[in-house]
Order: structure tokens, then sequence, then C-alpha cells
């Protein structure tokens, strides 16, 4: 374990205030149509920055991103989306492949450094934990992107081989990736929004012992 020991800032006890709380959660919503308004790139970047720093077991980081923003890439990317899924994917000013890498445990001498075993234990369970920290850092870019004032939409309905096949497969340094699910990126519009559908309650999800 590390020795030294971290001076953590006081003001970040304190919760978020109501309307930030609405912003990430209780008002947003998943997004099916995009205001023709672009998003830059160096936003797709600082969003990526806030992505990375979100947990994930002894710091595997085992999620790829692929963010498809030209004419070029939404081309390579439609043949491979669900019929369903075309327009509103088309409209984004941006998709998120997220995947993640089954050799992810090739960075843990990097990532985790002060344990010698962390590559080794890592591999034994490459598949559950690279599936599942990769899943979490998904979600953290749902809400990395809300933080910075952009609406998702995320999404499966998706060829994933040939998906796959068209973005990983002929690159050396991608082949070892697989998909996970699909983020539209930008600024959402009401058009084609459900209403807000029930969730469940504390007392039927939830148990206190």
């Amino acid at each position: 374990m590390p020795d030294t020991q971290i001076s953590l800032d006081p003001d970040l006890d304190d919760p978020l205030d109501a309307e930030a709380l609405d912003q990430l959660f209780r008002k947003a919503r998943t997004f099916y149509s995009w205001e023709d308004r672009a998003v830059p790139e160096a936003t797709i970047r600082q969003l990526y920055d806030l992505v990375k720093m979100g947990p994930t077991s002894m710091n595997n980081s085992p999620a790829r991103f692929v963010f498809i923003g030209s004419e070029a890439g939404k081309a390579r990317l439609k043949p491979h989306l669900s019929p369903n899924n075309v327009d509103k994917t088309m409209g984004a000013p941006w998709t998120a492949i997220v995947a993640w890498d089954t050799e992810f445990y090739d960075n843990m001498p990097k990532l985790f450094p002060h344990a010698d075993g962390a590559r080794d234990m890592m591999k034994a369970g490459a598949e559950e934990h690279g599936y599942r920290n990769g899943t979490l850092q998904g979600a953290y870019l749902i809400l990395a992107a809300r933080a910075l004032g952009l609406d998702t939409g995320p999404m499966s309905g998706f060829d994933k081989a040939g998906l796959e096949q068209e973005f990983f497969a002929g690159d050396p340094d991608r082949k070892s990736w697989k998909a996970n699910f699909l983020v539209n990126i930008g600024y959402g519009t009401g058009e084609k929004l459900f209403q807000r559908l029930p969730r469940l309650s504390f007392d039927e999800a939830a148990l206190i012992v």
C-alpha cells in the first residue's frame, strides 16, 4: 500500500446543490434527436479527462473509447446500426463506441505500480474485471457529459461483430478491443422524448441490513 498521506480538499465533502443533481440525474434524459450545434473536439477531450478519474478495480481502466464525429466516421458506423438507431445516431454531433480492452492487464504496471502482482491478478480474471469496469467507465461517460452541459443517448442495437471488424480488427493496437455499447453525444431536443418512465422505489429495489 502507498506510504504517503494524501491531503484531501474539505470543500469536496459538501453535497451538490439541487440544480446540479437535477442536471446529472433527476431532470436528465436519454435523447433521440439533436440540435444542429457543434461540440468541439476540445470538449470531447475534456470529457475523457473527467471519465478517466472515475474509480475502477485497482485502477485497471479497461474502457476504450472511439469518438466518431466526422462524416467519414459516421459513414463507417452507419451500416452496423439497427434500423431504428440510424437517424438518431446520424443526427448526433458525436457517437462514442464504449469498448473494453481484453488485454487491459498489460497496463497494470503503469496504473498500479505499487503491487508487483497486479498484472497477473487482473489477467486471471480478465473477462470479469474488464467487462465490469469498462461498463462502469461507460456510465461515467454519461454522467461526465451531463456535467459538461451535454446530453447523451446511450444505446445497444448494433451489429457488434461488424462494428468490431470495421473499427478494431484491422488495427494491431486495437484488435483486442471489444464493443460494449454506444453513446450519442450532443445537445438534445425535446422531439421524440417519452414521458418520464417510472422507477422502482427504495423498498422495491434496496435493502438495509
